[in-house]
């Protein structure tokens, strides 16, 4: 008798005052239930066969689950389908078939017992993302990679594919999809940073009738715009939002938004929210734009943000749009000797800004939680490439969430997990 798992799903969210919504509470618990005996299924997916007999037709068995409320019941039904199907895998390598930041495969991808028996194929996947020297990224790819043992396992393969550095972002980052496009993608995941250099290249990959996810950067909006099945990631302009009020409701009347990387999409909506939501108290924002080439250099960044607190003493708060830039915020703040003055907060984080916000020198910080945006990106566009399964909640968000001294030392154990 063969069985289905149908998710009874307790909610995971919950939204404070700021409208800020935190994935907390129970997993899904899943209960079997006997299906009718059904035909053999086909060996090939309905999106990969319509690809591979150059058909543009995305005819699919719609396939639904029924949680009691909220995207995050969705998102488990998927991440339990995925699981399910990885069942008759007898191993999976440690190493997932992600590549590193130069686009390389680490390992072959291996298909599993059961997709070698029926000679189905499982999808190709690429993901562009951020350097994997990057603090942030290493998380967004870890998410990703641990996501890729289980499309490792049903024949396919992800990999990833990052810009060397970030100063000619969009234009790089076009590249990387169009690469993708070369080597024959089944599916691309990837981040619309800067939309007028990149959505040419994301609507080429929907027009050859490859899926596409955005995540990370250019919201739902985007992802409508080019043609892509869904965004997983943060609203930038509500997380910046609510870190503006967070400001506010702390006193501070005047914060200053450090952009190392101006012109992207996603710093820019920050620092606009920043300044939106410590209006509503009074206060005031302006930004601090860096060249990109001054990203990762902490020197440059901290002697920049040093000398625009002492030519503008009325300065009271500080963000920056990186948990690297915050150390280079704490330094300029330590050697101005202003740290019973300027409070400072972050978006994204790391184990040194849990650490300092614990210790009460640093005020807050944002939280998108970057894993689950590789790994929820990956789960979903692999599932709808070989079963048809479409998520209808959309956006699927991962944030934001303030990280401050009340609740800092239940996210510590992630951050030094390196999963958030």
């Amino acid at each position: 008798m063969a069985f289905v798992i149908a998710p009874d799903v307790i909610p995971l969210t919950r939204r404070n005052q700021y409208g800020i919504v935190s994935i907390c509470g129970n997993l899904p618990i899943a209960r079997r239930r006997p299906l009718a005996p059904a035909s053999a299924p086909s060996t090939e997916s309905p999106v990969l066969l319509a690809r591979r007999e150059g058909s543009e037709e995305r005819s699919f068995v719609s396939v639904m689950f029924t949680p009691r409320r909220g995207p995050i019941g969705l998102v488990a039904g998927v991440v339990c389908a995925l699981t399910v199907s990885a069942c008759g895998v007898t191993a999976v390598e440690k190493d997932s078939s992600s590549g590193d930041s130069s686009g390389s495969s680490n390992a072959a991808s291996a298909p599993s017992a059961g997709s070698a028996s029926s000679g189905k194929a499982g999808p190709k996947i690429f993901v562009v993302g951020g350097k994997s020297d990057d603090p942030f990224w290493s998380r967004v790819k870890r998410g990703a990679d641990d996501a890729a043992k289980v499309v490792k396992a049903q024949g396919g393969s992800v990999t990833w594919l990052a810009p060397k550095n970030y100063d000619n972002l969009g234009p790089d980052a076009a590249k990387l999809i169009d690469t993708a496009v070369s080597q024959g993608a089944d599916g691309v995941v990837g981040p619309d940073w800067v939309p007028e250099a990149q959505d040419a290249s994301f609507k080429k990959v929907v027009g050859g009738s490859a899926p596409v996810v955005i995540y990370n950067a250019g919201g739902i909006e985007a992802a409508q715009h080019v043609g892509a099945l869904n965004y997983v990631g943060s609203e930038e302009a509500a997380a910046g939002k609510a870190g503006g009020a967070f400001f506010g409701k702390s006193g501070q009347k005047n914060v200053l938004c450090v952009n190392t990387l101006p012109g992207a999409a996603n710093t820019e909506a920050r620092c606009k929210g920043i300044a939106d939501g410590i209006q509503a108290s009074g206060g005031k924002s302006s930004q601090l734009p860096l060249p990109s080439s001054k990203f990762g250099d902490p020197t440059a960044v901290s002697q920049a943000i040093k000398a625009a607190l002492l030519k503008d003493g009325s300065i009271d708060g500080l963000v920056t749009i990186s948990a690297p830039d915050a150390n280079s915020a704490a330094q300029a703040i330590k050697q101005g000797n202003l740290g019973d003055k300027v409070k400072l907060g972050t978006f994204d984080l790391d184990p040194t800004q849990l650490a300092r916000i614990k210790g009460g020198k640093q005020l807050f910080a944002i939280d998108q939680q970057p894993y689950m945006q590789g790994y929820l990106a990956v789960s979903m566009l692999s599932a709808y490439i070989q079963w048809g399964i479409s998520l209808p909640q959309k956006p699927v968000l991962t944030g934001p969430a303030i990280i401050s001294t009340e609740n800092v030392d239940a996210v510590m154990a992630g951050a030094k997990a390196g999963v958030r």
